[in-house]
């Protein structure tokens, strides 16, 4: 992993990047359109599988989950107004793919903007992001506090319960009334009269058993992989954390983002979420344009680089040391 190894004009930069976000209509279209063809193929493969041997049924859930999770960040896309140039556009796309991940997109795409606006800023935590705390506090809870809080940052529960209490439960109530009111509400419960007649239609059609373990599972697959993704984009040693009286956003939006480095077939699977940092510098560049503007500008490939290899190192990572800014482990913070 590294950190940048020059100079960068982060205010040119982000004036740069402006020419790269103007959507192609044919391209968001295309993208869409091979998506969902993928996931409903590998979807319909595991459904047939379920009457051959249920076992099956797993193999082909990955892949369908997989291709769940590229449309999840279309649906991300929709909701940064950068898939299309439409607004309404996006927005009625993003409803609609959202009955499919389970995801309310109004009260999502309002949380995700705060998450924007304020990644990286110690005193703004606890909207969109993973719960991080610094040596210091965690230092001053008691023997409970520090209990539940290594609960929740263990793998198994963070990529595994987490996951399947976010998006079966959690994305089912107003997690963020306190922003948005009555509209968080009103979107919410109306979200989930219309996806619970989707679901019942659904399981009505294919049966509950085929259900639970086809759909649940390819939910849960694309859940966990959408968390580790968003892991490792802000979970890494060196990412950038500083007090609001320091805190700058563009600063914040480079240094406190990764570029995850995958293979470039992982890279299109995963609608090059991975190039993180330049995301984040601008959220209005679709995702097919992400690797355009790496490629032409070679210092962002310095920036926070992670390797695949490299992601699983950052298992450890637990606390923000303030002092020596960086994440470290419990060992390390001598606790």
């Amino acid at each position: 992993m590294t950190v940048a190894e020059e100079i960068i004009d982060i205010e040119v930069l982000r004036k740069r990047l402006l020419y790269y976000t103007k959507p192609n209509i044919r391209q968001s279209l295309f993208e869409l359109f091979i998506t969902v063809l993928l996931f409903c193929f590998f979807w319909a493969l595991s459904y047939g599988l379920f009457f051959v041997n249920p076992l099956l049924t797993f193999v082909f859930s990955l892949p369908a989950g997989l291709f769940l999770t590229r449309l999840f960040i279309i649906q991300h896309d929709c909701g940064h107004g950068s898939f299309f140039r439409n607004r309404k556009l996006n927005d009625n796309v993003g409803r609609v793919i959202g009955v499919i991940t389970l995801t309310p997109y109004y009260v999502w795409k309002n949380n995700h903007a705060i998450h924007h606006a304020t990644s990286g800023n110690l005193d703004k935590r606890g909207v969109g992001d993973i719960n991080t705390l610094t040596v210091d506090e965690y230092r001053i809870l008691k023997l409970s506090g520090r209990l539940a809080y290594k609960i929740y940052r263990n793998p198994f529960v963070m990529f595994g319960i987490g996951p399947a209490y976010m998006f079966f439960i959690r994305h089912r109530l107003p997690y963020g009334f306190r922003q948005g009111g009555v509209k968080y509400w009103f979107s919410t419960v109306s979200f989930n009269l219309v996806t619970c007649l989707f679901l019942i239609s659904f399981i009505s059609t294919i049966g509950l058993m085929p259900f639970l373990l086809v759909h649940a599972l390819v939910i849960l697959i694309a859940a966990s992989i959408g968390v580790w993704l968003f892991y490792i984009q802000h979970q890494f040693e060196y990412v950038t954390w500083t007090n609001n009286d320091k805190w700058e956003f563009e600063t914040a939006a480079i240094y406190g983002s990764s570029y995850y480095r995958l293979p470039p077939f992982l890279m299109w699977l995963t609608a090059n979420i991975g190039i993180h940092h330049v995301h984040h510098l601008n959220s209005r560049i679709p995702f097919y344009r992400l690797s355009e503007a790496l490629d032409d500008h070679h210092e962002l490939k310095t920036i926070n680089e992670i390797s695949f290899k490299d992601s699983m190192k950052c298992f450890k990572y637990r606390l923000f040391c303030e002092k020596n800014k960086k994440l470290i482990n419990y060992e390390e913070a001598n606790l």
